[in-house]
């Protein structure tokens, strides 16, 4: 069964981030660039993921308000979501969360605690869980009704909300996604360095692990689908 996913890319053009998730997720994806104000005429999808971006969701600009406006009434209207750093914070803004800027990037391959073993979007990930983060901005207040599935000691690192999930890494990076982004970043050298040096195999080898996700939460819209009315 083929789903049908929204892709709503907020990366701003960035190369690597529709060929990151149409490896990583098991379905036909119509892509919209969701900076330029594209955004689906309807809701006749499957499922909805929403990427990263170096935007804040917090900031005034209309894509972004006309963003977290669509996401809202998808969820309403009870489509499965899965939103990445920028996404789960998009996420988190549409179901009446808080996110706020933190004192510093958090940056690197990174260990996450399961605080929920028995959501279906963490099982088989190891636990603790390795990913790679990139983020200046963090989840501080969760939705009402959203329920905590992991942390770290930056916070709130994956929450659901019925068939909603944010998580606030990139599980969809590949090694050369993660060089690429670190050395975009106007960080003293010696870190930029540091972070380089723990791209390695061991680490990636952990973090393709968490990769399991994205067949998770498309197993999740299989089975949503195969028992909806219109099924």
């Amino acid at each position: 069964m083929t789903l049908r996913l929204a892709l709503l890319d907020a990366s701003h053009g960035s190369e690597h981030t529709r060929p990151n998730f149409r490896r990583e997720l098991d379905a036909a994806l119509a892509e919209f660039d969701v900076t330029a104000g594209e955004l689906p005429s309807d809701f006749a999808f499957d499922g909805v993921v929403v990427t990263g971006s170096s935007s804040s969701v917090y900031w005034d600009e209309p894509w972004i308000d006309g963003l977290v406006n669509w996401v809202a009434e998808a969820a309403d209207r009870g489509l499965p979501i899965l939103g990445v750093c920028y996404g789960h914070q998009v996420l988190a803004e549409a179901l009446g969360g808080r996110v706020e800027a933190m004192a510093d990037i958090e940056l690197g391959y990174r260990l996450i605690d399961r605080v929920d073993d028995g959501d279906p979007l963490l099982d088989g990930l190891d636990d603790p869980f390795t990913a790679f983060e990139t983020h200046s901005d963090r989840v501080v207040e969760l939705p009402t009704g959203a329920t905590l599935l992991a942390e770290n000691d930056r916070g709130v690192q994956v929450f659901r909300r019925g068939d909603c999930w944010g998580v606030q890494f990139h599980p969809e990076y590949d090694e050369e996604s993660a060089e690429r982004v670190t050395r975009g970043k106007d960080l003293p050298a010696e870190r930029i360095e540091a972070v380089v040096d723990d791209i390695d195999a061991d680490n990636y080898a952990a973090a393709c692990r968490t990769k399991r996700l994205f067949d998770n939460f498309t197993d999740h819209v299989r089975a949503r689908r195969a028992t909806s009315p219109e099924a």
